[in-house]
């Protein structure tokens, strides 16, 4: 099968795009800078912004991944409702059967930060022109180079001791990169997915704290917590980026969702795509050994 993957170069496209031809697929890697692409598949240029674009990218293909997002843009809300609809209707124009999206955890009934709300809506766009959307929808994805992943380690690398507002408390579900891209790879062989949303994750449901301990705990790191109810959201998110490298707009978009109960409602996906997640613990392991791997290569 002839498949498209929107956001070929991020965290997770990297690692799908080999693992689809792995499986069989005839994989275009969409890019900005295809001249430039040395991963899996063959690089086709692409902007979610240019639906033109979208159209070429797309011929003959049967199913489209969207893996897209604009964190880091304090306007994401309106861009990524814009990419959104591009590629909706770009799909549609192409003749594509199917749009996998990966998106984000979150009750309908909560009162969602903007950016699940953002991720919501995405889902809404990409099926409006017609064309069936798989979506599967995960909080933390534990893996080297991931964004929250990157602010848990860092955390605990570059603090002793944290100071931590009530988010900390917050549940969720994390789940290791390598089985978000399972579940990628897997319901593209179900066509009974099709239109349908499913909730990933791995065993674990965990608070933020503990995920911060734990990972102390397998560096072998102190971490003491000092709580500071009263830390606002702008204050954690200037926080986040004094003592990590993500930035300021994508720190506090995140701290807002922090305040969310990220955890899976339905496991329907288990009897579809079965196999077992790793535990939090292993996905840990994983990401700090691919990134001492990264280390001795670069």
């Amino acid at each position: 099968m002839t498949v498209l993957v929107a956001g070929s170069t991020g965290f997770v496209g990297k690692r799908l795009c080999p693992e689809l031809v792995a499986a069989g697929h005839s994989v275009r890697a969409m890019t900005r800078h295809p001249e430039s692409y040395r991963g899996s598949g063959a690089p086709v240029g692409g902007d979610v912004a240019d639906i033109g674009s979208l159209r070429t990218a797309m011929a003959d293909c049967a199913a489209a991944y969207y893996l897209v997002h604009s964190l880091a843009d304090k306007d994401f809300e309106h861009r990524d409702a814009e990419a959104a609809r591009n590629f909706g209707r770009a799909a549609a124009a192409a003749g594509v059967r199917r749009i996998i999206y990966l998106g984000g955890l979150g009750a309908d009934a909560d009162d969602l930060s903007a950016h699940l709300r953002s991720r919501r809506e995405v889902e809404g766009l990409l099926a409006a022109a017609g064309v069936p959307v798989t979506t599967l929808r995960a909080g933390i994805i534990v893996g080297h180079g991931g964004i929250s992943w990157e602010i848990t380690r860092q955390l605990v690398e570059h603090l002793p001791a944290m100071v931590t507002p009530r988010w900390v408390h917050t549940r969720t579900q994390p789940i290791a990169v390598d089985d978000v891209v399972r579940y990628l790879v897997g319901v593209l062989a179900k066509p009974e997915t099709a239109g349908r949303a499913f909730d990933i994750g791995g065993p674990d449901v965990l608070e933020y704290v503990d995920m911060l301990r734990r990972v102390a705990k397998i560096e072998g790191r102190p971490f003491v917590v000092m709580p500071v109810p009263l830390l606002s959201p702008r204050l954690s998110s200037l926080w986040l980026s004094l003592v990590t490298d993500v930035d300021t707009t994508t720190g506090r978009t995140l701290v807002d969702s922090m305040s969310n109960e990220v955890v899976v409602r339905d496991n329907s996906i288990r009897d579809l795509v079965p196999f077992e997640p790793l535990d939090y613990d292993a996905a840990v392991l994983r990401a700090l050994g691919e990134r001492a791997k990264a280390g001795r290569t670069s």
